[in-house]
């Protein structure tokens, strides 16, 4: 076998991971009104799902540069721990028990998110081809998931749908554990040819090194606003839209909007990344974003709203994966992998966060306040990422 065709099964096998944590998180704006109704719970309550998963990411992302040390890449396994979660969530559990699946599943996704992007990031070959695939796969989970979410959340049995979720992360267990084959990350990155590994400071070294970079920090700070308003976005847009702008029942199929624009956005604009340069391109589509948010907060339109969300999406689409790339020019080579496990994982906790903060203050002033609280987390984003675009590349 080639090393060409063993780097590509080792890059499909990661992009499935990429499309499950998609599909997971694409599900949660079709089923938080079906969650509120079943538990009794309003808006508050019910976003501490968002707490309990934020628990699981920001666990994730400590642990897994010590794991990985320890035991090994291919035994860092996040997707056993989701099967766990989802036959949980699939039983129709008490409330208490869901949010801890919550838990658990938030902890596995981190461990996958930080691996696969840790891993893609080394790539020689078209690496910003390759990440624009990977987030891609998150994209084309995130724009499946509504169809299923939406159905069950018209259904008695609604909390079936995590079965689905239970099928795609068990076959994703499968997947990796016959690809890696619980090698350590060295090991499989010389299977496909790429001979330069990282230096052998100890994970403790490393972890104040990589603590120490500004530059770190800042992308950590873009990435939890940036990952925040998209999932924020994608799940609270069916309940404003129910809600505030009187949709129907049907509402569910708006997030599929949204998501196919952040799917779209990041294979459709590479051209366009390099033609006004990566840095510039993020700060660009942060601008147009604010401005698309501004006009659905003022203009009443339940159509408008629809076209606005899917047109937000083609523009967050391509920022990840311009942001890893960002990273992979301006940080030491010798700290990437556990750099960008801090900043994915960190970031990944903005996906509960955010969408929390925007539900507790929904439970006092209403869903409305969606509007602002999203052009607030685009402003921030843009200043954070007009910060760390100047830094010099290595």
């Amino acid at each position: 076998m080639s090393l060409s065709l063993r780097a590509n099964i080792h890059f499909a096998a990661l992009c499935w991971a990429a499309v499950l944590n998609g599909w997971n998180d694409g599900s949660n704006g079709p089923l938080l009104p079906r969650i509120q109704q079943v538990y009794h719970v309003g808006y508050a309550v019910v976003s501490l799902i968002f707490v309990f998963t934020t628990l699981g990411y920001i666990s994730g992302s400590i642990f897994n540069m010590f794991l990985t040390e320890r035991i090994g890449f291919g035994k860092v396994s996040g997707s056993i721990i989701q099967v766990v979660a989802y036959c949980i969530e699939a039983a129709g559990v008490s409330f208490p028990a869901f949010l801890f699946a919550y838990t658990i599943n938030g902890y596995g996704i981190a461990l996958q998110v930080i691996q696969s992007v840790g891993y893609v990031i080394r790539f020689k070959d078209n690496p910003e081809l390759r990440m624009g695939l990977l987030m891609g796969g998150y994209g084309v989970g995130a724009l499946l998931s509504p169809l299923s979410a939406t159905y069950f959340a018209q259904v008695p049995h609604w909390s079936y749908h995590y079965l689905t979720c239970l099928g795609m992360a068990v076959l994703n267990t499968i997947i990796l554990t016959g690809v890696f084959r619980l090698r350590p990350q060295e090991e499989c990155l010389v299977e496909i040819g790429i001979m330069d590994t990282e230096n052998g400071t100890s994970t403790e070294s490393q972890f104040r090194q990589i603590m120490a970079l500004k530059d770190v920090h800042l992308l950590a700070l873009f990435m939890l606003c940036y990952i925040g308003a998209a999932v924020t976005l994608g799940g609270w847009i069916v309940t404003y839209i129910i809600d505030f702008r009187h949709g129907g029942s049907s509402s569910g199929y708006i997030s599929i909007g949204f998501w196919a624009g952040l799917t779209i956005g990041r294979v459709a604009f590479l051209k366009v990344n390099r033609l006004i340069g990566e840095p510039r391109a993020v700060l660009v589509y942060s601008l147009l974003a604010v401005a698309l948010e501004i006009l659905v907060w003022f203009v009443p339109s339940l159509i408008g709203d629809a076209i606005a969300a899917a047109c937000i999406g083609v523009l967050l689409g391509p920022m990840y994966p311009l942001a890893m790339n960002h990273a992979r020019r301006i940080l030491p080579q010798w700290l990437l992998t556990g750099a960008i496990g801090w900043i994915t994982g960190f970031g990944q906790a903005g996906s509960a966060l955010i969408p929390f903060v925007t539900g507790a203050i929904a439970q006092r002033a209403g869903v409305k306040v969606l509007q602002p609280v999203l052009v607030a987390v685009f402003v921030v984003m843009t200043i954070l990422w007009s910060m760390v675009s100047r830094a010099k590349t290595l």
